[in-house]
């Protein structure tokens, strides 16, 4: 793709997450998968993120509620990471999964900071 949107989603993309995971998953993409990295990369990163109302550090952190409600494993861990990158402390991640263990349920937050603690474990290292 070569909207403008797409451009400014690709750098943010790879400002968050890091260049080397987005290149990894747009060469591994095939013909099932490669519009649903483009809509991702447009639509999510080059509409939302881009958006002046939140910082990157309000979107990560509300990223990471909502991925832990929801109980996407892979995408909070990768969002994790990149929270980390836009700002937020573990100590917050920490607060963040705490309460979405109270508003969520104790099982949504028990398995968001199972996979908070492997990350930042990662990080460490």
């Amino acid at each position: 793709m070569n909207s403008e949107k797409f451009k400014q989603g690709l750098e943010v993309r790879k400002e968050v997450l890091g260049a080397e995971h987005v290149d990894r998953s747009l060469a591994n993409a095939t013909d099932f998968d490669q519009a649903m990295q483009e809509l991702t990369t447009e639509w999510c990163w080059g509409t939302c993120w881009t958006r002046p109302g939140l910082s990157r550090r309000d979107r990560s952190m509300i990223n990471l509620a909502m991925l832990s409600a929801l109980g996407r494993p892979d995408e909070l861990a990768l969002h994790v990471r990149g929270a980390i990158t836009n700002g937020v402390t573990p100590e917050e991640v920490t607060e963040i999964f705490y309460q979405v263990a109270i508003y969520c349920g104790v099982p949504s937050g028990v398995e968001a900071f199972k996979i908070g603690k492997s990350v930042l474990e990662k990080l460490e290292k």
